[in-house]
């Protein structure tokens, strides 16, 4: 008897703890009480033969459900579909707003690049000299007029493939020996270290027109002490057509390479150290370690130092125009740059200059994207 009242008291106090949880929770929802309903009557079966009683809290709380009747609807959750009483975000809306923040910089680069490339354009396709510019004669229109008086002129295809070949020489140049102070960068202390990329910081800080000037004093047939030192005497580095080019490719490798040498080194410190310290384990040597580890790895990296060095190598020119004194001898150093500017500004051949522009911007475009697919059927994800 005492047993019997214990437990009614029990299931009343459990029951009733049951309704205090079910008010607490702000009610329970048909699905809820359907589901508790179903859990009491699984527990409700057999475990190894003997019978085993619902829980009083289960039994209480699916009894109040019950009786309570259908409760409120409960929030939704964060990932549900709105109701229709508040219209969804259409995707336009959101498509707008990256160009929101793209439009000041979109501006700048319109005003800055756009346009002088749109006026480039339209120049060369027109008849625009001297007379033009001083309004003494009107500007007609030549359509490719400019562009087969261009192709037509032999010195225009022997500046070319010059341009190509020191382009090229220099952008070699610059990635070897940038890569390889990457590399030494890596392997000396802190001191060494230190010292290496503060004079590489302060030759790549250096202008274009001061560090040409310095260089020219180095090799003064008459003055430069790198002539001495080579015991050379009075041999004139900018007289001849290849020693001016190697002169004037040493001058750009040298305010070049600290570029190279900065970004590959941040690319090799990114590196796991693990590693380069498996292979190293392995047996192989620090040539190989580059060229099948380090290198494959740097691969991003390298792909844009390689295009800016092409587009900072192909159009130099104020290393040329100081340092070969306007393009050498009768032109013997003339790169498409510095060939450009003797045609529109020496000549006043403005369209011209212009058709010239537009053939180096074509020629690096072309180049850039031809780098780009050769890489892409590689397999390289840039």
């Amino acid at each position: 008897m005492t047993n019997d009242t214990g437990d009614r008291r029990s299931g009343h106090l459990t029951a009733d703890g049951a309704a205090s949880d079910g008010a607490e929770a702000g009610g329970l929802t048909d699905g809820g009480a359907t589901a508790g309903a179903d859990r009491t009557a699984a527990q409700g079966g057999s475990v190894q033969g003997s019978p085993v009683v619902p829980s009083a809290r289960s039994a209480g709380g699916a009894a109040l459900a019950v009786a309570a009747g259908p409760a409120a609807p409960s929030a939704a959750p964060s990932g549900a579909r709105k109701g229709p009483g508040r219209a969804p975000r259409r995707a336009g809306q959101a498509g707008w707003t990256p160009w929101f923040y793209l439009a000041p910089a979109l501006v700048v680069l319109g005003g800055l690049l756009i346009y002088p490339i749109y006026q480039l354009g339209l120049i060369s396709f027109l008849e625009y000299t001297q007379a033009q510019v001083s309004g003494g004669q009107p500007t007609s229109f030549q359509g490719f007029g400019n562009y087969a008086t261009l192709f037509g002129d032999g010195q225009f295809w022997q500046v070319l493939l010059a341009t190509v070949l020191f382009a090229a020489g220099c952008v070699v140049a610059t990635l070897v020996v940038g890569c390889a102070l990457a590399v030494l960068l890596t392997r000396v202390r802190a001191v060494p270290r230190l010292a290496l990329m503060l004079a590489a910081l302060g030759a790549w800080a250096t202008p274009a027109i001061t560090g040409s000037t310095v260089w020219v004093f180095l090799f003064d047939p008459d003055y430069g002490p790198v002539n001495r030192l080579l015991g050379l005497g009075d041999f004139s580095w900018t007289y001849g057509r290849y020693s001016a080019f190697a002169l004037v490719l040493f001058e750009v490798v040298w305010c070049s390479f600290p570029f190279v040498m900065v970004t590959v080194y941040a690319g090799i410190r990114a590196i796991p150290g693990e590693v380069l310290e498996a292979a190293s384990l392995d047996g192989a040597s620090q040539w190989r370690i580059w060229r099948s580890v380090t290198a494959p790895m740097l691969r991003p990296i390298l792909v844009v130092v390689t295009i800016q060095s092409i587009i900072w190598d192909f159009k130099v020119f104020t290393q040329i125009y100081v340092m070969t004194n306007g393009g050498g001898i009768a032109g013997q150093n003339l790169v498409l740059n510095v060939y450009a500017y003797q045609k529109a500004f020496a000549s006043s051949q403005y369209s011209l200059g212009s058709a010239i522009g537009v053939v180096m911007l074509l020629i690096l475009l072309a180049v850039t994207l031809v780098y780009l697919r050769l890489l892409r059927r590689r397999g390289e994800e840039l």
